[in-house]
């Protein structure tokens, strides 16, 4: 028989691994990508709200150089970029507000076109073999950097866009400095916007 002492620890580390388990659960339940993952919807990744940062041309911040290969197998380097407005899209072909976006993104890169506007695909999980599935099925006639492997041109932009958190877009201006952010789902009147204000600076 144990004695009553072994008895009164053996409960108290009984309760002690409960409460632990308990806000073990809790902490979990606060963690916005737990909880899209139980709910079965946007899994794997955080889905933004579409939240807008515009940045003061004097606090804008800058990215470092980076370079990759793209679905159809070029080399793109971010020199490529220097000089030009640029629309940067964080994405991957299973992402729900991804889909639900291409099409608008596809539509406004026609509508820059001949203002000079570029615009480049970040893709952080697929394939080339999916997204030049993805670029057929959405009619997107710009190119992506495959980053699933390196990451280089998230680590670019680090401070600025979380490859967990897609879709981003952002808009540069031609000095080379995120003019501003989208995090989610976009809404094109308002990239519209944003892109025709760094296009008319």
């Amino acid at each position: 028989m144990k004695p009553k002492f072994v008895r009164a620890i053996s409960v108290s580390i009984v309760l002690f691994l409960i409460a632990s388990m308990a806000l073990s659960l809790a902490a979990c339940s606060s963690d916005p990508l737990a909880e899209q993952f139980r709910s079965g919807e946007n899994k794997n990744y955080i889905a933004g709200d579409g939240t807008v940062t515009e940045f003061a041309i004097d606090t804008r911040p800058g990215f470092s150089a980076f370079s990759g290969i793209t679905e159809s197998g070029a080399q793109l380097d971010s020199s490529a970029l220097e000089g030009s407005v640029v629309v940067m899209n964080w994405w991957y072909s299973a992402c729900a507000p991804c889909r639900a976006e291409a099409s608008d993104l596809a539509a406004l890169h026609e509508e820059f076109a001949d203002q000079g506007v570029q615009f480049l695909g970040v893709n952080v999980r697929d394939s080339a073999e999916t997204a030049l599935a993805f670029d057929r099925n959405f009619n997107i006639g710009f190119p992506s950097i495959m980053d699933a492997q390196s990451g280089a041109a998230s680590l670019a932009f680090t401070g600025v866009v979380s490859p967990q958190a897609v879709p981003t877009t952002i808009v540069i201006d031609r000095e080379g400095k995120v003019a501003s952010r989208i995090l989610g789902r976009i809404d094109p009147s308002i990239l519209r916007t944003l892109i025709q204000s760094v296009v008319d600076e």
